[in-house]
């Protein structure tokens, strides 16, 4: 009786975490195909292979989708927690390197670029999709390099606003590439070119901050 009674999923031995991640996926797929206004909960249940029911129960409604979609993502924008602590100037440009190679690794995604699109697409329609976009993963990536900021600030390295030296050091490292991919107008990066790009980011911000010990005699 237990077993007559188990939501079909449970019986095809799917467990909710899949399930999630297929609907996820679905919602995403309906957005970039359909827009994020026009697309329906039954095209997207369609897809995804469950009920509408099912939606809300492990996602919820649209928005809920368009955000969890989003904050997956944006996880990977994360600094990590083995951070090395910042004692000198090599270290932190070995930081700001490697952090830029992953944000822009990230970024320049295929899928991250589709919805960037989609937000721009919906801005009238649906200006919530650009809203969750810049509050959770753009935020997520900028509260990541104040962090780093942050802590080369306490050490001695750095001084400033860690806010302000966050948005020159992205400035430095992402120029017009953003834009450019958005309107198709470049091809992404290769690893080597990410990695490159990231290294004269962080070697050109810390020339515009040498600090008063290291300045050259005049």
């Amino acid at each position: 009786m237990a077993k007559a009674s188990m939501p079909k999923r449970r019986q095809e031995g799917g467990d909710e975490t899949a399930v999630r991640e297929r609907i996820l996926k679905a919602a995403f797929a309906a957005f970039t195909k359909s827009g994020y206004a026009t697309a329906s909960m039954l095209e997207i249940a369609t897809r995804a292979h469950v009920s509408k029911r099912e939606l809300y129960a492990l996602v919820g409604n649209k928005q809920e989708m368009l955000i969890a979609c989003i904050s997956e993502r944006a996880k990977r924008f994360d600094v990590p927690a083995d951070l090395p602590m910042l004692r000198d100037r090599q270290t932190l440009a070995h930081v700001l390197a490697s952090f830029g190679t992953k944000l822009v690794s990230e970024a320049t995604d295929p899928t991250v670029i589709a919805v960037f699109r989609l937000a721009i697409s919906e801005v009238i329609q649906a200006p919530e999709v650009a809203r969750a976009l810049d509050s959770i993963a753009r935020e997520r990536s900028r509260a990541a390099l104040r962090k780093i900021m942050a802590r080369a600030q306490a050490s001695g390295l750095l001084t400033g606003r860690p806010a302000e030296l966050a948005k020159q050091f992205a400035g430095l490292l992402w120029r017009d590439l953003q834009v450019s991919l958005l309107l198709g107008v470049a091809k992404r990066p290769n690893p080597s070119e990410i990695a490159r790009r990231a290294r004269d980011a962080a070697a050109a911000f810390l020339q515009l901050h040498v600090l008063p010990k290291d300045a050259p005699a005049a």
